[in-house]
Parts: C-alpha cells; sequence; structure tokens
C-alpha cells in the first residue's frame, strides 16, 4: 500500500486514500474501491480445428506467462499427443533466427497440416514456416503472419452463459457501415448496448461466456462470446466470409433472417405485390406496373390498419428506438399457389411512454425530459387480427375466420402454410398467459381448430428459451413442449388429427432445451436438467431420444454442467463440464452413444483459488416443506477463519423467469468477493418460485411474488449456520438489483426479524410500474388486489431494520419512478432510510464502482 498511511486506534484503522481498511472479527480487510482484473484459468478451452471427415484435429492451448501447447487429437486411435515436437522446432526457429525460442513460446498461432499430415504449416504474427513432420525440418515461408483472432464468429446466436468473471472486448469495425451491438443473454433475449461506429474500435465491459451480436439494421453479421483472457474481435469483410459461408441453423439449416428485413411479400407466381393505401389493403400488377392497383379491403382506418405493426416490438420487446414500417408496407403471407392471401390488421393503441429526466447530460448545462414506449401491467396492447382472402380471376373475395379459439390474443403469430396451401397455421398466446395454442385454420371455409391446447391454472410458461419449443417434423407432425406432467417435456403430435402420438420424454426432470432434431433418422439431441439423479437438478447434461420415445441415452457424464459442441459431421462432441468448484473438464465422446474417447484437457484453476482464498461451497438444505431440497452457494472471505464470526449477505435474485445461482465455473464473482473482502459470508439460493424444478416448484410465485422463496431461503441460511458455525444467523443482510432489488427491499417488509439490512438497486417495487409482458405472466390479468398485496410501495410502512434505495435516473429497463415512488411511501410512513440517485444513471447503478462501493459500505456498517 504504497503513498498510503495507516494510524492505529485500538482495533480500527483509517487509510489515507485509494483503500478501505477494516476490521471484522479481529481481521484486517482491504476493500479497493475498484474492481481487479480476474485470475486466468489455464486449460479450460478446446478450439478444436477438424479435419476432414472428422478423423482428428489440432487445437492451441494458452498457459501462463505467455506458455502455449500445440496438441493433435486422433479421434480413430483415441489419443491426444503433442501436434510436433515442440523442442525440436523451438531449436530450428533459434538456428534460423539468430534469437533464442522457447518451447513453449513458439511465435506461432496457428497451424495447417496437408492431406496426409506429414507436414504443417505454422503461421505467426511474425512470419510462416512449413515443417516437416518425418524430420522436422523447418522452411521459413515469404508470405506474412496472418492476424490470428482469439475469439471465434459465429452465427445464429445462442444463449449466455456464466462460466467465468469480468473481462473486456476490443471490437474494431473495418466495415464501412456503423453496427448495433447486441448482448444476448442467459434466456436468448436480446439487450442492445449501443453501435459500433465505421472505422472505429470499442471497448465493453463483459463476463467471460456471454454471447454478443452485431448487425446492421436489416441483418445480423456475426456472435462471438468472451473468453477469459484477451478478446479482441476485428469486424471486417474477411473476417465475415466464414461466417456467411458457415451459417446455419441448428435445426431447420436455413440461414437467420434480420430482425428488421422487409421481405419479398410478392405472390409466388410473381403477378402481385401487396401494398397499403389509405390503411386498406391492396394489390398491384407486377406486370402491369401502371394500372390501378385492386382493392383487397375498404373498411381499415388509421386505428384497424394493415400497415406493418413495429409499435409491439417498442412496447413489449423493449426495442425503444424501432421505427415504424413504411406507410405502403403490409404484414401478409401468401398460399403457395399464390391463391389465398393472409393479411394481420393491426388495432394501434396509444403508447404510454415512461419519462424521466437527466439532470446533467453531457451536452449542456440544463436537464433534459427523455422518454421512451413502455408498455404496463393492464395496459391496452396492439392487437393483430387475421383476415384472410381468395384470389380470383374475376374477384377478390374475403374467407370469415371464426375467432372462437383465439378471442383476447396477447399475441398471434402466423407460423406457416402447408405445402398443399390448404391450411395454415398460427400460434396464440392469450392475454393472461393462461392458454397458449396451436391453431390450424382451413382456407376454404376459414374453420378453425386447436392442434395444440395448453391450458394452466396459473400461467403457462412460454418466455424463456426451452419452455416454448415448437418445431415440424416430418409426415404431417410437431413437436412441442408442454408442463402438463408437471415437468417440461416433448410431446409429438400428429397434425392431421390434432392428437398426441406420444410423449417424447417423460419422468421428474426438465428438457432444457432442444439442440439439434436429426429429421431423417427421427432422433432429437437437447439438454436436460434434473435428469443426473445424483446430482445438482440444474446441471444441464446432453441427451438424445427417438421421436417414439424410445431410446432415451444421457450422453454426458461428469458432475457439473455440461455444454457440447459438434465435431462437423456430428460424429463427436467436445465435452465441456462444470461447477463452481470445479474446472472446466473437456472430454472427447462419440455422439452415437456418448462413449469416452478421450480425455483432452483439465482446468487449471490454481490462480484463481488463490485469489479467491478459497472456491465457492455448494450447500443444499431442506425447504419449507421440509422435503424439497433448496441449492445455493458460499462465498466465504479470502482470510477465513472458521472460528470467527462473520455476518452473512444474501445477493438475491427471484425472478421467476429462470434459475439464478450460478452452475458453471467462474473466475471471479466481483461484487460478491468485494463484499467478502470486507469479512462478510455472502450466499447465493434459488428458492421457490423460481423455474426449471417442478411445475409445482415454480407455481409459488404466481400472483405472489413478494413470496420471493423467501421461506426457503430462510431454512436454508440456518442450515448451513449450523453446518458452517462461523455464520451468524443472527446478523444476515440481503442485496438485489432489478427483480431483485424488489426482493431485497421485501425481505425487510415481511420478513424483517431475519433480516437486518437491505440495499435494493433499481427495483421494480410495485408490479403495475414495471413492463406489462413480464408481470402479467406472473401476477396474471386483469390487474387486481394481487398486484397491491406483492407492492414494497403500498407495504412501505412494514419496513424493518436498515433499507438503502438506490435508483439510476436514466433507468430504461424499469421505471426509475418505482423507487421514487417507494422513497415518498416510506417517507409518508416515517420510515428511515438511505437513497442514493445516480445522475446519469441507466439500469444496475450498483454495478458502477461508486454505487457498489457504498452498497458494500452499507451492509457492512450495518451488519459488521
Amino acid at each position: 500500500m504504497s503513498r498510503q498511511s495507516i494510524f492505529n486506534h485500538g482495533r480500527w484503522f483509517a487509510v489515507s486514500t485509494g483503500t478501505r481498511l477494516y476490521v471484522a472479527a479481529g481481521l484486517l480487510l482491504v476493500a479497493t474501491t475498484g474492481f481487479a482484473q480476474a485470475p486466468r484459468v489455464y486449460r479450460d478451452r478446446v478450439d478444436a480445428h477438424w479435419f476432414p471427415g472428422d478423423a482428428g484435429f489440432w487445437y492451441r492451448v494458452d498457459l501462463a506467462d505467455g506458455q502455449r501447447e500445440f496438441l493433435l487429437v486422433d479421434t480413430e486411435a483415441g489419443t491426444r499427443r503433442p501436434a510436433f515436437d515442440h523442442e525440436k522446432v523451438a531449436v530450428a526457429m533459434s538456428e534460423a533466427s539468430g534469437t533464442n525460442v522457447s518451447s513453449m513460446r513458439l511465435p506461432i498461432d496457428a497451424l495447417q497440416f496437408n492431406d496426409n499430415r506429414s507436414s504443417v504449416l505454422l503461421t505467426g504474427k511474425s512470419g510462416t514456416w512449413t515443417l516437416n513432420l518425418t524430420d522436422h525440418s523447418l522452411q521459413k515461408q515469404n508470405s506474412p503472419g496472418s492476424n490470428v483472432d482469439d475469439v471465434r464468429l459465429f452465427l445464429p446466436h445462442r444463449p449466455s452463459r456464466d462460466r467465468g468473471g469480468d473481462v473486456s472486448m476490443e471490437i474494431t469495425n473495418r466495415l464501412s457501415t456503423d453496427l448495433q451491438l447486441i448482448w444476448i443473454d442467459r434466456s436468448g433475449s436480446r439487450k442492445s448496448y449501443g453501435t459500433v461506429a465505421a472505422g472505429k474500435k470499442h471497448n465493453q465491459h463483459t463476463f467471460v461466456g456471454h454471447v454478443w451480436l452485431v448487425q446492421t439494421d436489416d441483418e445480423p453479421l456475426a456472435c462471438f462470446e468472451a473468453v477469459d483472457g484477451t478478446n479482441e474481435i476485428t469486424l471486417s469483410d474477411a473476417t465475415l466470409k466464414t461466417v456467411r459461408r458457415n451459417e446455419r441453423s441448428p435445426t431447420s439449416g436455413k440461414r437467420e433472417s434480420g430482425r428488421r428485413r422487409i421481405p419479398d411479400q410478392s405472390s409466388p407466381d410473381g403477378r402481385w405485390m401487396p401494398v397499403v393505401i389509405n390503411h386498406n389493403l391492396h394489390l398491384k400488377s407486377i406486370d402491369d406496373p401502371d394500372s390501378a392497383p385492386r382493392p383487397v379491403s375498404t373498411d381499415a382506418t388509421a386505428d384497424f390498419t394493415f400497415r406493418r405493426d413495429a409499435s409491439r416490438s417498442r412496447l413489449l420487446e423493449m426495442q425503444y428506438e424501432r421505427s415504424d414500417f413504411p406507410e405502403h408496407v403490409p404484414d401478409v403471407r401468401w398460399s403457395p399457389d399464390s391463391n389465398f392471401l393472409l393479411a394481420m390488421q393491426t388495432r394501434r393503441v396509444p403508447e404510454r411512454r415512461v419519462q424521466y429526466l437527466v439532470s446533467s447530460p453531457k451536452e449542456q448545462l440544463h436537464p433534459v425530459m427523455e422518454s421512451y414506449p413502455y408498455a404496463k401491467p393492464g395496459d391496452a396492447i396492439p392487437n393483430p387480427t387475421p383476415r384472410l382472402f381468395a384470389l380470383d380471376e374475376a374477384e377478390i373475395r374475403e374467407i370469415p375466420i371464426s375467432k372462437t379459439l383465439f378471442p383476447n390474443p396477447f399475441s398471434l403469430r402466423f407460423l406457416k402454410f402447408s405445402d398443399d396451401g390448404l391450411r395454415f397455421w398460427l400460434l396464440y398466446n392469450e392475454r393472461g398467459h393462461q392458454v397458449l395454442r396451436v391453431l390450424e385454420v382451413t382456407v376454404t371455409d376459414g374453420a378453425v381448430r386447436a392442434i395444440v391446447d395448453e391450458h394452466s391454472d396459473t400461467f403457462v410458461h412460454y418466455s424463456t428459451a426451452g419452455k416454448l419449443e415448437l418445431e415440424w417434423l416430418p409426415d404431417n407432425q410437431l413437436l412441442w413442449a408442454s408442463e402438463r406432467s408437471g415437468w417440461n417435456h416433448l410431446h409429438r403430435y400428429d397434425l392431421r388429427t390434432g392428437q398426441v402420438l406420444n410423449a417424447v420424454t417423460s419422468g421428474d426432470w426438465n428438457v432444457r432445451r432442444i439442440e439439434h432434431i436429426d429429421r431423417d433418422a427421427g432422433v432429437i439431441w437437447f439438454y436436460a436438467v434434473g435428469i443426473a439423479a445424483d446430482q445438482d437438478p440444474y446441471h444441464e447434461h446432453f441427451c438424445k431420444v427417438h421421436f417414439d420415445g424410445s431410446g432415451l441415452q444421457v450422453l454426458t457424464e461428469g458432475d457439473g454442467t455440461h455444454e457440447i459442441t459438434w465435431s462437423p459431421d456430428r460424429t463427436f462432441f467436445l465435452d465441456q463440464y462444470s461447477r463452481v468448484d470445479l474446472a472446466p473438464i473437456t472430454e472427447l465422446r462419440r455422439s452415437n452413444d456418448g462413449s469416452l474417447v478421450t480425455q483432452l484437457e483439465i482446468g487449471d484453476a490454481s490462480d484463481v483459488a488463490k485469489a479467491m482464498g478459497r472456491l465457492p461451497e455448494r450447500f443444499v438444505a431442506s425447504g419449507r416443506d421440509g422435503q424439497t431440497d433448496i441449492w445455493g452457494i458460499i462465498h466465504f472471505p479470502r482470510h477465513f477463519q472458521p472460528d470467527q464470526k462473520y455476518p452473512v449477505v444474501e445477493n438475491i435474485y427471484a425472478g421467476p423467469h429462470d434459475y439464478h445461482v450460478p452452475k458453471a465455473f467462474r473466475s471471479s464473482y466481483r461484487h460478491q468477493q468485494q463484499l467478502t473482502d470486507r469479512g462478510l459470508i455472502v450466499v447465493q439460493i434459488d428458492g421457490m418460485g423460481t423455474a426449471w424444478r417442478s411445475k409445482a416448484f415454480h407455481d409459488v410465485c404466481y400472483r405472489n411474488l413478494k413470496d420471493a422463496g423467501f421461506p426457503d431461503r430462510i431454512a436454508w441460511i440456518k442450515a448451513a449456520a449450523e453446518k458452517f458455525p462461523a455464520m451468524d444467523p443472527d446478523r444476515v443482510g440481503i442485496y438485489g438489483g432489478s427483480a431483485g432489488g424488489q426482493n431485497a427491499m421485501a425481505a425487510l417488509l415481511w420478513h424483517g426479524t431475519f433480516y437486518k439490512a437491505a440495499v435494493a438497486d433499481c427495483g421494480c417495487h410495485d408490479n403495475r410500474m414495471d413492463k406489462l409482458w413480464w408481470n402479467e405472466q406472473w401476477m396474471g390479468w386483469p390487474v387486481d388486489d394481487h398486484y397491491a398485496a406483492s407492492s414494497n410501495t403500498v407495504n412501505a410502512h412494514r419496513l424493518q431494520g436498515h433499507l438503502m434505495l438506490v435508483v439510476g435516473e436514466a433507468d430504461r429497463n424499469v421505471d426509475p419512478a418505482s423507487t421514487t415512488q417507494t422513497v415518498k411511501a416510506l417517507i409518508d410512513a416515517g420510515k428511515d432510510f438511505d437513497f442514493l440517485l445516480m445522475p446519469g444513471t441507466g439500469h444496475g447503478a450498483c454495478e458502477g464502482p461508486y454505487a457498489s462501493k457504498r452498497r458494500a459500505d452499507f451492509l457492512f456498517r450495518h451488519l459488521k
């Protein structure tokens, strides 16, 4: 601690600047105001470069201090060995260059083997050599070395995974157009992070395993996943060529379309182009462009229009800046024979806008009022109505569609026409999310029947990847995910009869997500949770099953959460698994039966363990019913002493859309480590009301978000304190952001005798103030008294303990007024509390250095 003077005042210390010192339980604890770069994990990545026919591959291992190895895997022999003699190459390079080259620091980035692997091209930033693998002779090439990018680009996007600590990315845009930078969250949803200007570089903070997408207005271009270490991404015409060549959808083999692209809407026979004129639908002749457009409808208005709607994207999907489609563009679908035209007519509604004040704008002295479109629970929403028209040579006539089976849509989405053009299918999600139907419409008479009719007395969980699975299978069949058995499983339907042919999967476990469908072989490859009975029920394992439900196989074994990467021909896959207390292990397995070919790498996390003091501890205890296992993890202080007593702080996020306790290995935990460095034990728990256990486990949240699994969490903390006596169950605090901010304050309202202090960051403290789609799914529709019953604002008078509220004044995720209204309610109730308003800051205010430090200070002060 250079340039710092420390003064001893008995048990307490003061530091002049830069670093704060605390004493807790007799320990001297240093807490920096910033966050250090996470320590590296080594041997945790296998970036396989496959040979034709899946005969093998090579990969590079980056180690500490710039060291690296090149490995060669033979899939037939099941061997893993050095790709060449590193020592001999180092000697040859040393002789050729006149400098000392280390065998572990070869100036090589990539390899390119010839067809029979008798020689290999060694390429690095400083040059290229040809290595004869028979005699290890080395020849320098005249071609310049290539700048190999450590980060591989891919499409389509996949959900982010928590694989490690925070890292930075440098993104260079060498294209001639600006690019949108979008984070793909853990459920597969997109969140915009601004633009990367043409010809410019952009630095972005992220976490290991998080996936980012870059796209233009019209088209997604590439994705990349943040890795542990250097993340330098260059986007150019050359780098994107590979992405475009390899881009395939995992289930359909088709290229993913851009969200903003306007498709060619002309009829398949090339005769007609649909256009909107004065909100009515018309057909314009392509053969005779000078002829007058033929009217298809005459009853449309500005409020009930055939113009393609973009307001739903702004109001419900948080694409606030989404521009309207051109006035002439309709939302239509043609039957394959061009005889029928399906058009969506949308009843438009006024767009609610959230207003907020930017008090300290960079561009000027005076404040600026900003706003964004944002629908809240109970609001009217744009309502799509399908209208079907038959096209004859002499006339255009409407075929009325019965609306009995879709009376009140939250959404109504066109799926596809049948190949013969006589039927089409719609996906109907009813307002309130208790009914979800796949509807079939017959074009000759407009008759509608339900192929799939999903009902729930609570909610149908449609909004998280894996809970809504709809795949078309050969022979007029449909694959559908349902929780009707109490668990999320796949079912196969006959489209002709609307009957369930069979349950493809079953049991007291969940299908987590489909990875690939081989429609020719009739095999589904998927991830499952809870299928390994002797493991954490949130661990994801890779499985396969036949369409008829036979041949279910769990293809991965290790005790951890798994993610696989296919070989090009899908004959093999790389299986990487880890836990919070186990660094990644990578294995090569056969895809036909999951048998092990060879172990590739065992992650080296010694630097991480040294930096943390000890890795997080997994712990399981019974919940409120005394029977259901509740899983969580414990973060101990760096210099933990088991004979001391430590306060406990829970990091909570109880959003019902997912589970939230980390399962994969991470190299840092940022704010958890910030708190443990102050001598606090931090816990993370998934209680009842969160997803991916049984439906009954999940349903606890219905119309009851104030529950947040607290009875389970309290039971878990008490049980953990019995096993680890250093945990003091009489000094328990809590903190969280967004839905976790709502949870943190709720802890002091309904469980204030157990939780003594809370920091609530950017909370949705009243679910009527937050986004419509998320809150109506869990709290129900119409809006009723259950909303007020779960409201922190309405129940502010119940506050016990020490509360700190934090909000960013420019929050565009949760209306910042949700926090300030709670502030007023606390003042009206005469309650003491702390309030921190962060000027110019958006959602997640406590993730910045200042508010994060204030959060840690507050919890330490009231629990020390």
